[in-house]
């Protein structure tokens, strides 16, 4: 079997994710994540107080609690962002960068190859039979393993959950949740 388009894309898209992570360093890649789930979280806890502030300058409703969220969320990704990098910076040039850098190598070419098997689980999805670059492929039976195994390791009724709650959480009306 020759070396076809998507094993070049996967030896790239790791070896760059996993380039990419290490001059970031594995404590900046963690708390990066870590920074946007924190933003996320603000502004799900903290949205209601600010749109009393900002619906006078919207008509809907909706758009005033998105404005509210999308401002706490951005503002809150700042301050995370900015702490991270001070935190970071510290832990890279102390004695253990090194090591920060060589985590950051690993966690990077693991982030890469995950997303490469979502995107080749779409790609199977979407296109069938695959093009012979993809079956034929050496790094084919890789991503089709992780790929199951990432399913199987999925609640059964995902989707439905996911629908359920977002639903849950808008009163299933299309109305904003109540400020």
């Amino acid at each position: 079997m020759p070396v076809t388009v998507l094993d070049i894309v996967v030896i790239v898209v790791v070896l760059i994710s996993a380039i990419l992570a290490m001059v970031r360093g594995f404590v900046r890649e963690v708390l990066s994540i870590a920074s946007w789930a924190a933003a996320a979280a603000a502004a799900y806890l903290f949205y209601k107080p600010v749109v009393p502030l900002v619906q006078p300058y919207f008509e809907s409703k909706t758009v005033g609690v998105i404005v509210s969220a999308a401002a706490i969320f951005f503002v809150a990704l700042i301050v995370a962002s900015y702490i991270t990098m001070k935190i970071s910076d510290f832990v890279i040039d102390s004695r253990i960068g090194a090591v920060d850098r060589a985590l950051g190598f690993v966690f990077g070419a693991v982030r890469g190859l995950l997303l490469l098997v979502v995107a080749f689980l779409f790609f199977n999805w979407l296109v069938s039979p695959p093009p012979a670059w993809v079956a034929q492929a050496k790094t084919a039976p890789l991503l089709k393993s992780l790929g199951e195994q990432l399913m199987a390791a999925l609640p059964p009724d995902a989707e439905e959950a996911i629908m359920k709650r977002i639903r849950g959480t808008s009163g299933g009306g299309g109305e904003a949740p109540a400020a």
